[in-house]
């Protein structure tokens, strides 16, 4: 018998398009053999709905038109299995869709990689694909990540977080990025990934433009100094906090002196569709040293084990190239395109990987089986009055 398995993508990010792409892909790819896929797509108003049509990229030009083809639609859990039904129902036969045993989340950004969609997946009780809620959540948070790892030793560059309300008087934000780091930093949002809102910044004057576009796309945001000389190098890492293997190490190829979006999605695509983070322009394997390569590929597992991460994820790192320095930069905790091409070097094709990624949420699922998450008692059945205000006496 087939496993139902609901692959949810999109959603309300600055990254959804993304998401698309990801997901078209990885359900290209998955053994149909061995599953029955049900495409889920969030739109950007978070409204859930599927289709054939979903499986086509050609769809997505033209979303009101590709919606109209597709049923609104919703997780429901009732008598021990989730369902997914219609979300508006018929007066007159069946609102079941379908049976879902696993969810495979392909999300990127803010509201969807971030743990929110893991919460609710979670709250649902059914084996879902990669992070859990928490190492969902500091993933996505630069900063939460950095003093995490930089207490546990790991190698992470020094930065200065503001929130929104910070940059009401903009000198004294200036002023403390001037008294602790030289030109030039880097300006980023706290919670987005695919370079979005990252710039640059050389001086005072381009400082506070940074940190006012970087404010355009999240209330918090760091600045960190930037290394001249850098060498960009990504790892991927697949497993859970048991047991975990590092891909291949790359080196990306980019255009601008940061790593853009165009560089990951779009520049080196001459087909005229983006086809993710295999679009990228990259070396592989990377130009490093043997030493080099070993330290990159022993910090990503230590750092994946670390913060409890399951599934595949991309961690990239910096190179100084002036002290050969290496920086760990971020953890992608549902990395473009799944980081498919990392693997195939090691001779892992992309249907092996994802066979494995669902695999490891099974296993997830029922070890927190054997977990007791509640007491078989009712306080409410034993009498006596607990007062309007709850109390415990």
């Amino acid at each position: 018998m087939k496993i139902n398995l609901a692959v949810i993508f999109g959603g309300k990010s600055v990254e959804h398009e993304v998401s698309v792409i990801s997901a078209v892909q990885a359900m290209a790819s998955l053994n149909k053999e061995k599953y029955n896929i049900i495409p889920v797509y969030m739109t950007k108003s978070n409204e859930f709905y599927t289709g054939q049509q979903l499986f086509d990229i050609n769809s997505y030009k033209n979303i009101p038109e590709l919606l109209t083809n597709c049923t609104e639609c919703i997780l429901v859990r009732s008598e021990g299995k989730v369902s997914l039904i219609r979300q508006k129902m018929k007066k007159f036969g069946s609102n079941h869709i379908s049976d879902i045993d696993v969810v495979f989340p392909i999300v990127h950004g803010t509201n969807v990689e971030d743990g929110a969609l893991q919460g609710y997946i979670q709250t649902l009780d059914i084996p879902y694909v990669g992070c859990d809620v928490l190492s969902s959540a500091i993933g996505m948070d630069k900063f939460a990540m950095k003093i995490l790892l930089k207490e546990a030793g790991f190698p992470v560059l020094d930065c200065c977080r503001f929130s929104d309300f910070e940059a009401e008087n903009i000198d004294k934000c200036l002023d403390e990025v001037e008294a602790k780091f030289s030109y030039p930093v880097i300006v980023k949002p706290i919670n987005l990934g695919s370079s979005v809102g990252i710039s640059k910044a050389s001086d005072r004057r381009s400082l506070e433009n940074s940190i006012e576009e970087s404010f355009q796309f999240a209330d918090r945001i760091l600045v960190e100094p930037a290394i001249v000389k850098l060498k960009e190098i990504n790892c991927a890492v697949v497993g859970d906090s048991e047991e975990a293997e590092a891909s291949v190490c790359e080196e990306p190829v980019q255009c601008d002196e940061i790593l853009s979006y165009n560089d990951k999605y779009v520049a080196g695509d001459k087909s005229g569709g983006s086809k993710g983070m295999a679009t990228l322009k990259r070396k592989i394997p990377a130009e490093i040293t043997a030493e080099q390569e070993e330290f990159i590929r022993k910090t990503a597992v230590d750092a994946f084990k670390y913060l409890g991460c399951c599934g595949v994820t991309r961690i990239d790192f910096m190179i100084d190239m002036e002290d050969n320095k290496v920086y760990l930069n971020e953890i992608n905790t549902i990395p473009g395109s799944l980081a498919f091409y990392l693997w195939e070097p090691k001779g892992v094709k992309y249907t092996e990987l994802l066979d494995r990624l669902i695999n490891l949420a099974l296993k997830r699922y029922r070890k927190n089986e054997k977990i007791n998450y509640s007491f078989d008692t009712n306080i409410l059945s034993m009498g006596g009055s607990f007062g309007a205000k709850g109390s415990k006496r």
